[in-house]
């Protein structure tokens, strides 16, 4: 902290507002909440039917939650946002000499947060941080033009890891883009003999999986869940306990190599997607929503069947036949049966595969290190704010 900045508690530069609303319906006004996320927020707020003790929270004015306000549900009420909070949350302002930007960066820095937790921390189970508690904590506070001088530099250095932070996404999903677009040019080769579904593996082969609500049982059979299905692969740990005997689980056993499609969720993108077992696991069945697709070894290998049926060219024709019932997507074995697919010879198929593969271990790497960056990034703006109210960000 500078030694030039005088130290204020913060009972000397803010007021508590407990305005009441006063009327039933709390005059219309917009109900307001606070995350530790979206800072002052109306998503996903429940409020009273009787309003009357609300309190008013009009533009560029604090509020907070007293019980989460250590995990960082504080907030600054924009120009726009003009309405009322429940009365368990605190409302205040700043007078002329503290910049309401100023005061916020130190509440949600490093120094502010400790300060918070330790004022708030009365040894009770659940801690509270009442305005009275708030008013005690000591900041920083130097001459209001250097506190709007330190803010335009935080606000300045924010974008610039913002923006950082967009071309790094940017750059991800274009790597993503161009694996989709590589596995659909390659796998859908025009010298390739294309073929109906049902012409490989017979139109009956199909089967769907057990039907049943999850539940423990004796015999500890499992079921896939629906979130099983990531890139093309099954996650096996994705499962519920069922309860079903080892007799009747049989039919529905999940085996290395086996291909499953999803024939229904609630996002269009994810119906129909293909997935491929790697590793076998005891006395996991596959569920109703999943529809086994029995593949000919001597025509098809499962990795390149499972590329070519998620490439973006056979997702068209998918999302096409997709039908919607009750906000889920569905597709049937009919509509698997009669989608076309591209089968070169098997050597061709392995070929493919592991230059695909090549490819998505490619991607994989970009985006380790894509992450690894990003969490450098994230690591910078608390490092700027430590720097702002020591004084020394210039």
């Amino acid at each position: 902290m500078s030694t030039a900045w005088p130290k204020v508690r913060l009972g000397e530069v803010l007021r508590e507002e407990r305005e009441k609303i006063g009327s039933f319906d709390g005059d219309s006004l917009p109900v307001f909440g606070v995350t530790n996320i979206d800072g002052v927020t109306q998503t996903g707020i429940e409020a009273s039917a009787d309003k009357s003790n609300y309190f008013r929270l009009r533009p560029n004015r604090f509020v907070y939650n007293p019980y989460r306000i250590n995990v960082g549900s504080l907030g600054l009420s924009s120009s726009e946002q003009d309405g009322i909070v429940s009365p368990a949350y605190v409302v205040f302002g700043t007078n002329e000499r503290l910049d309401t930007q100023f005061l916020l960066y130190f509440l949600k820095s490093a120094q502010g947060n400790q300060l918070i937790n330790f004022h708030g921390n009365r040894g009770s189970v659940r801690s509270a941080l009442r305005f009275t508690d708030l008013s005690q904590i000591e900041i920083p506070l130097p001459p209001l033009a250097e506190q709007r001088r330190i803010v335009a530099r935080i606000e300045a250095l924010a974008a610039k890891i913002n923006e950082a932070n967009k071309l790094r996404e940017q750059a991800a999903e274009e790597a993503e883009a161009m694996l989709s677009s590589s596995i659909s040019t390659i796998c859908w080769d025009s010298s390739s003999r294309v073929v109906l579904l049902g012409e490989i593996i017979g139109e009956d082969s199909l089967s769907n999986g057990k039907s049943i609500k999850p539940a423990e049982t004796g015999d500890g059979i499992r079921c896939l869940t629906l979130s099983a299905i990531r890139k093309g692969r099954i996650d096996m740990t994705c499962t519920k306990s069922v309860p079903l005997t080892s007799i009747e689980a049989q039919p529905f056993l999940v085996r290395k190599n086996d291909v499953f499609i999803v024939r229904g969720n609630g996002s269009k993108n994810l119906c129909g997607l293909a997935g491929l077992v790697e590793k076998q696991e005891p006395k996991v069945i596959f569920p109703d929503l999943f529809i086994k697709v029995p593949l000919p070894s001597d025509q098809i290998i499962p990795e390149f069947f499972v590329a070519v049926w998620n490439s973006s060219a056979t997702r068209e024709v998918i999302e096409e036949k997709a039908r919607t019932t009750s906000g889920i997507w569905k597709i049937n074995q009919g509509h698997i049966t009669s989608t076309s697919i591209p089968v070169p010879p098997l050597p061709e198929q392995r070929r493919i595969v592991a230059y695909l593969d090549g490819l998505q271990a490619q991607v994989d790497a970009l985006k380790k290190l894509q992450s690894e960056t990003a969490a450098e990034l994230d690591a910078l703006l608390p490092s700027i704010l430590d720097r702002a109210f020591k004084g020394e960000l210039c």
